[in-house]
């Protein structure tokens, strides 16, 4: 008898950026996704071309940009991008550069979002670019300010936070997203969701990615 996909799994990005992770450990997720269906296995930039290379791994791949601070300069940042493109990643997740948002910056906000797009898509048209403000320091109108500025700068997803910030992702964040930006850019969430009530409540609420290293025990709990 062929078991059914869970319904979670297509939502799921299975991640590991924990800075002492192994090669077997990146080699786990990478397995974990091409046997349970995830969208992708997340990792930090230097294993992109080893999973790729060295295990052949040909599932989707995704990595980081500028985490956790956000404060690269926009051309490393477009060099960085270009680069873990190039090793073999499918989807990228740039953070931007907080201090902006808070000193209300948003011509500086919304020309590297449109830099970083231009250049990305120039590259390559398939790839997914999710930027992420860390809205654990923002405050409920600067979140939606930042959404509003993504959909000028046609970015592919809204992520709340990275994992890494003063706090995880809420329900709250996704709801004054949603409201901003409706169905014109996607909303990934990341940090805590860990069961399957929370993945059913952050889906419900109108996230379509999830970032977590516990996408196992949220599809068989």
């Amino acid at each position: 008898m062929i078991s059914m996909p869970h319904p979670f799994t297509p939502y799921l990005d299975f991640a590991n950026h924990h800075p002492s992770a192994s090669e077997a450990d990146i080699k786990f997720i990478c397995d974990q996704v091409t046997t349970h269906g995830f969208n992708s296995a997340f990792m930090n930039p230097s294993w992109v071309e080893v999973v790729r290379q060295q295990h052949h791994f040909t599932g989707r791949v995704g990595t980081i940009v500028a985490f956790s601070l956000g404060q690269d300069t926009l051309d490393i940042k477009v060099a960085a991008a270009k680069r873990y493109i190039q090793a073999g990643t499918n989807e990228l997740d740039i953070l931007l550069n907080v201090s902006q948002i808070k000193a209300a910056q948003w011509d500086l906000v919304l020309a590297e979002m449109q830099t970083l797009m231009h250049e990305i898509k120039s590259v390559s048209a398939e790839i997914t670019v999710k930027f992420v403000p860390e809205c654990g320091y923002l405050t409920p109108n600067e979140i939606k300010k930042t959404a509003e500025l993504m959909i000028q700068a046609q970015v592919d997803f809204f992520k709340t936070c990275t994992g890494m910030g003063p706090r995880g992702a809420t329900l709250d964040d996704v709801r004054l997203v949603k409201e901003a930006v409706g169905d014109q850019i996607k909303i990934k969430v990341a940090g805590g969701v860990d069961t399957p009530n929370e993945a059913k409540a952050f889906i419900d609420a109108g996230a379509t990615r999830i970032g977590t290293s516990h996408a196992l025990e949220i599809i068989k709990s």
